[in-house]
């Protein structure tokens, strides 16, 4: 089945010429064995991107083993029954191109960027390690240890992260966002060769795997291919249905405070708990992209900004964050770096008062569009990146949307209103679905030298090392 890009492509070749070659037609179908697969035509440079997402991530980790999800990624990497350690890497240096993989709480996922015509062997490969992984103590120790200096290196030796693990234990009262997706030190130093084969065996196959293919390619020669090297392999009969526990209705606001040495920049941030993009019901969560533009988007049009970077400046920075592609309900986050001179409490303040006078004065006509122009620009160009495409595509529908909602994004941004806004601003941004951390260097250590990238941003977190853990 062919689906076009939709009225997207019509506007991104108004306003560039030559770009709706980057949207191209999406091609999608489904082998016998349950695989979906997406192809996504781009015919401006003999290159493709191959992507394996697994729709299975750290919130569907057993209890008490949290990081499997994250560990399994590591360990993708190890022999097969026909490659050697490492080998898989080495080979895609060697045909030129570039690999990765990255593990969030909703899916593991895994790519390669070579020369089109080396796409048959990257799919051969990823077929191997789907079924035929070897691991053995020998393998899995070691690795073990490199995950727990990762989470040194990453975690530990940044406050901003810890700040994030935190207070996304506090703001998730019963699901399982908030466990950190690199896992507990605790858990982490348990994790077995076992844990990892039975995870493995339980969530990698076919049925429970997205192949994304974008670049230099037909979807006849893509079909061809994913028949040959995954068609073959059988569905898991007994893959799990993807449950897990629900949050209970949050109550009261939570307040959490954490003081660091290494901290920078004191810092407020205020997350609350929101709704996610749902397949065939978008709406809200446009709203919301929307909300968080208008009120902490560009410093030059955002209300935080303009309020307490410009006018007043009594913040060194500010921001509003949303994403919804989850499968669950997602955040709202604000950020807030006071300038000299100014408490916390104060910052914290700053907020509930640009909070109340975007309530109070509602969503002005003239910023709204301006605000509208911007995030439809950035949706356009973001079509423009091959990767970025491939990367938008898996990561929907690893949480469960589809393809039709993907392309329909633009056209729900477009729609939304004024009134939609704030119907989403007063629904949303209850006190009582809210988390307000504080983050401080001790006033003692007012002197000490203090490290780089001791302030949380709040896009990092979602998206960033201690949202989505990825092996370099």
């Amino acid at each position: 089945m062919t689906r076009l890009p939709g009225s997207a492509a019509l506007v991104a070749a108004a306003l560039a010429p030559g770009l709706a070659q980057a949207v191209g037609e999406v091609t999608d179908f489904t082998l016998e064995n349950g695989m979906e697969v997406v192809v996504i035509e781009d015919h401006r440079a003999p290159v493709a991107v191959n992507m394996v997402w697994y729709e299975v991530g750290a919130a569907d980790e057993p209890a008490g083993k949290s990081g499997i999800a994250h560990f399994l990624e590591h360990l993708m990497f190890k022999g097969t029954d026909e490659m050697e350690s490492g080998e898989f890497s080495q080979t895609v240096a060697l045909q030129g191109g570039s690999d990765n993989a990255f593990t969030s709480w909703d899916y593991t996922g895994y790519y390669q960027r070579v020369a089109a015509d080396r796409l048959d062997l990257m799919m051969q490969m990823e077929a191997d390690r789907m079924t035929d992984l070897v691991l053995t103590d020998e393998v899995v120790l070691p690795e073990r240890d490199v995950i727990l200096e990762e989470r040194n290196q990453r975690v530990e030796n940044d406050p901003g992260a810890l700040f994030g693990e935190q207070r996304r234990a506090a703001q998730f009262l019963n699901h399982p966002y908030g466990i950190p997706v690199i896992g507990w030190r605790h858990e982490m130093e348990e994790l077995s060769r076992q844990d990892a084969l039975d995870f493995y065996g339980r969530y990698y196959a076919p049925n429970n795997a997205i192949l994304v293919v974008a670049g230099d390619v037909e979807p006849d020669e893509v079909r061809d291919l994913a028949e040959t090297h995954f068609g073959p392999i059988p569905a898991n009969p007994d893959l799990p249905e993807r449950t897990r526990p629900q949050e209970p209705p949050q109550l009261a606001a939570r307040h959490l405070e954490m003081t660091d040495p290494r901290v920078a920049q004191p810092a407020v941030m205020r997350t609350y708990t929101v709704p996610e993009r749902d397949p065939g019901d978008q709406e809200e969560a446009a709203a919301l992209t929307l909300l968080a533009a208008l009120l902490g988007g560009s410093r030059q049009t955002s209300l935080m900004a303009r309020t307490l970077e410009l006018e007043e400046a009594v913040a060194l920075y500010t921001s509003a964050y949303y994403d919804g592609t989850s499968v669950d309900d997602a955040s709202f986050s604000f950020a807030v770096v006071p300038a000299d001179g100014r408490s916390l409490e104060e910052a914290e303040a700053d907020i509930d008062r640009v909070i109340d006078r975007f309530l109070e004065e509602g969503v002005d006509a003239a910023q709204f569009e301006r605000i509208k122009s911007q995030v439809r620009a950035g949706e356009i160009y973001a079509r423009d990146s091959l990767q970025g495409l491939a990367r938008r595509y898996g990561e929907a529908l690893a949480v469960g949307l589809t393809v039709e909602d993907v392309q329909a994004w633009p056209d729900i941004l477009e729609a939304v209103t004024r009134e939609d806004v704030m119907a989403a601003a007063q629904s949303a941004l209850r006190p009582a679905a809210s988390v307000t951390g504080y983050l401080s260097g001790p006033e003692t250590m007012a002197e000490a030298e203090p490290t780089p990238a001791a302030t949380p941003d709040p896009a990092q977190e979602e998206a960033g090392a201690t949202g989505e853990e990825a092996i370099q």
